[in-house]
């Protein structure tokens, strides 16, 4: 059994890891900025959670105590350069010097399919190059003894997810899809495959020093995604809404207008940049296969939870501040 500590463990993949965990009987501790943050785990047995912040260095020791293995699945999709940095580069650094200097080895990364820690400087967006060199710092760190296993998953979706739910939100008040990148390729992947994906690694130290390409078992296009977000929820009795696709020129205008809206946009720029390349396995690496997961695509899940609800109500939950 052992003791772990989750950062960004509220978030939507770190609640159903957590939910794995509870499974295992294993004991866990999940640091955020605000208590109520942790609503949706607090119940959980063996569960702890402590407000604290995970962007200090001193207070990343405090919380390494006691502590067997980390998850890291810090992550933002929008923002400016100084947050990709301190979100995606700063804090795996100073979660390694941290580990390093109190004995946790253990460390399970959730990176991003699309990052190379090799080729940072060329990646097509800040998401893409923040992702690359936070890895490069923990492959660094590595090198210093760090037991590192690193997942590169596709999109996720799943009940609670902000992409298909959000794709099906938009169609129940809108009627056509404009769609900048509509043709990127993407393989989604199941939130509960990539729990289940961290869970194993942990268990499993043949993982240790690997990295893994969590793809789903089918890919689609953009475009293919929303019209499936629309069938999946009934929309126009199936059908789903027309998709219009969307010069890139016109709709970095549409992501600059969003960029403008209060709260967390639906795209931004850097969405698009990263959007330049397709988001699907290279094959160079293992994947769900070798961690004995068969993965399950969306059209498999997505109709069970893309039902009805009010549209206007979820996309103003997509536009709050966290």
């Amino acid at each position: 059994m052992k003791r772990v500590l989750l950062l960004g463990g509220t978030g939507f993949v770190g609640r159903h890891i957590c939910e794995h965990l509870a499974r295992l009987h294993w004991p866990m501790t999940v640091p955020t900025r605000r208590a109520a943050n942790a609503s949706a785990v607090q119940h959980l047995p063996r569960l702890t959670v402590l407000e604290a912040d995970v962007h200090d260095e001193a207070t990343l020791r405090r919380l390494l105590v006691g502590h067997d293995a980390v998850i890291n699945l810090v992550a933002i999709l929008h923002g400016n350069e100084a947050a990709f940095q301190r979100n995606h580069v700063e804090l795996p650094e100073k979660l390694a010097r941290a580990c390093l200097a109190m004995g946790v080895k253990r460390l399970v990364h959730i990176g991003a399919l699309g990052a190379e820690p090799a080729a940072a400087d060329t990646a097509p967006s800040r998401y893409l190059r923040s992702k690359s060199r936070g890895e490069a710092a923990l492959r660094s760190a590595a090198a210093q003894g760090l037991q590192l296993t690193v997942l590169r998953p596709s999109v996720i979706f799943g009940a609670d997810d902000r992409f298909l739910n959000l794709f099906a939100a938009l169609q129940r008040i809108f009627p056509v899809m404009p769609l900048a990148a509509a043709g990127t390729r993407f393989q989604p992947a199941w939130v509960e495959d990539v729990a289940q994906a961290v869970v194993h690694c942990l268990q499993d130290t043949r993982t240790v020093g690997l990295t893994y390409e969590l793809c789903g078992p089918g890919v689609y296009t953009l475009k293919e995604l929303v019209q499936l977000a629309g069938r999946a929820a009934g929309i126009r009795r199936g059908r789903g809404r027309p998709v219009i696709p969307l010069p890139m020129a016109i709709g970095r205008l549409q992501a600059l207008l969003m960029e403008l809206t209060p709260g967390q946009p639906l795209m931004s720029r850097d969405n698009l940049d990263s959007m330049k390349v397709d988001n699907v396995a290279t094959g160079r690496v293992p994947g769900f296969a070798a961690l004995g997961i068969t993965p399950t695509g969306p059209a498999a899940v997505a109709p069970a939870y893309l039902g009805d609800g009010d549209p206007l109500l979820q996309l103003r939950s997509r536009f709050r501040r966290r």
